[in-house]
């Protein structure tokens, strides 16, 4: 194609979506998703296409605010933006995989998630190409990324929640009769020993017998020494794998942690740029890298961490923020679909979370945990712009180039 694709406008949407229950941990609460959308307009001639890119920003994560990534979307990268010149969809994955993940010093990768994700969804419509294509051109490796992957068989999980036993017990059962084997529980809150020994309860028969798994997720709120004294009470209730125990200042602990617990350790906070992959790798206490797109910059970003973790011959999972829309679900769905394997995956709760979307049609897990293919250019999702209109209560900034 010889007409370039250049930018013509930006818009940016701090949105505000209710959630159906209040989801609680360690680190932090919510009853309110707060995503932040990009949306990228290209010049003529294909004025007519718009891509859109999604991210949340967590403090406890990566310092960022959803304020914070507006700000710096805005000031930050609208400047790279101005350059931007694409003749193919190759041509324009190398120029996105070019943005920054740190700026002054300061990391947002939040931020970035959501330019880089519209980025591809835009160049994918313009070029007619899939998301999952960035896996082709992008840190390539034909030995690792390879079409379907594991999306034909990867399941969802499912999370435990409910502080009151009958709750616990109800939304267990319902999940389990919808189909889904893999949970995840919030430990290191108020009661989450009684809930722990209600959910052994249903769920310890079916993972001795291999039916089902179930891993705890500590947000870093554990030293190391307790983290150790809760090792036994957690392998005596079927726990297989903990996730991010301790903050990632205490990450040299690891080791240590590893040698006393037969429960494989999980990698979230500690794991944001390749960077830290690099490190945890070569530390080898780590046995499985949690991957979210929001949290590590992207989709190219997701795509070039695993790259690294499969090659360590550890595992992947696809992990997610809580209150991510189905736009942020379809870029889960293209990483799966070039993934050969990952452990677990999470996400894609749609409807069942929120209690409002963005998407003409909801990504979201169906019976067993499975999700639908997701075709077509882009991300392969129409995002509708008068639900984004409606879904944020202050107009965010539009910047025309």
């Amino acid at each position: 194609m010889s007409v370039a694709l250049r930018l013509r406008e930006l818009r940016i949407y701090p949105l505000a979506i209710p959630m159906r229950f209040r989801f609680e941990h360690a680190a932090a609460s919510r009853s309110v998703a707060d995503p932040v959308v990009v949306g990228l307009t290209a010049e003529p001639p294909f004025a007519d296409y718009t891509g859109f890119g999604e991210t949340l920003a967590r403090t406890y994560v990566t310092h960022e605010t959803a304020a914070t990534a507006v700000e710096d979307i805005e000031s930050l990268f609208a400047p790279h933006l101005l350059s931007f010149r694409a003749t193919s969809f190759e041509d324009a994955c190398e120029q996105i995989e070019a943005l920054p993940y740190f700026i002054d010093g300061r990391l947002v990768t939040a931020a970035r998630a959501a330019v880089e994700l519209a980025l591809i969804d835009l160049a994918g419509k313009v070029f007619r190409r899939p998301a999952r294509d960035v896996a082709r051109i992008v840190g390539a490796d034909a030995a690792v990324f390879a079409e379907p992957g594991a999306a034909p068989l990867a399941r969802y999980s499912g999370i435990v929640v409910g502080s009151r036993a009958w709750k616990l017990n109800a939304a267990i059962r319902a999940q389990r009769c919808y189909g889904l084997r893999d949970f995840k529980l919030k430990v290191a809150t108020e009661g989450w020993e009684d809930r722990l020994i209600l959910t052994h309860r249903m769920l310890g028969a079916a993972v001795e017998k291999g039916h089902a798994t179930l891993r705890v997720d500590a947000n870093s709120a554990w030293t190391l020494s307790e983290a150790v004294s809760v090792a036994p009470f957690l392998e005596k209730h079927s726990v297989q794998a903990i996730e991010q125990p301790m903050n990632r200042l205490h990450d040299d602990d690891l080791p240590d942690l590893a040698s006393r617990t037969s429960c494989a350790l999980i990698a979230d906070e500690s794991l944001i740029t390749v960077q830290d992959a690099e490190r945890l790798i070569d530390d080898g206490a780590v046995r499985v890298f949690n991957i979210r797109i929001a949290k590590n910059g992207g989709l190219i970003a997701a795509l070039n961490i695993a790259r690294l973790v499969l090659a360590a011959r550890r595992d992947v999972q696809l992990g997610c923020l809580v209150g991510e829309t189905s736009l942020l679900s379809a870029a889960g769905a293209a990483f799966l679909s070039v993934m050969p394997q990952v452990r677990y995956a999470e996400g894609a709760f749609g409807s069942f979370l929120l209690r409002d979307d963005l998407t003409d049609r909801q990504i979201r897990i169906g019976r067993g945990g499975r999700l639908r293919p997701v075709d077509g250019p882009g991300l392969g999702v129409e995002v509708s712009e008068k639900r984004l209109d409606r879904l944020c209560p202050l107009p965010g900034p539009h910047i025309r180039f």
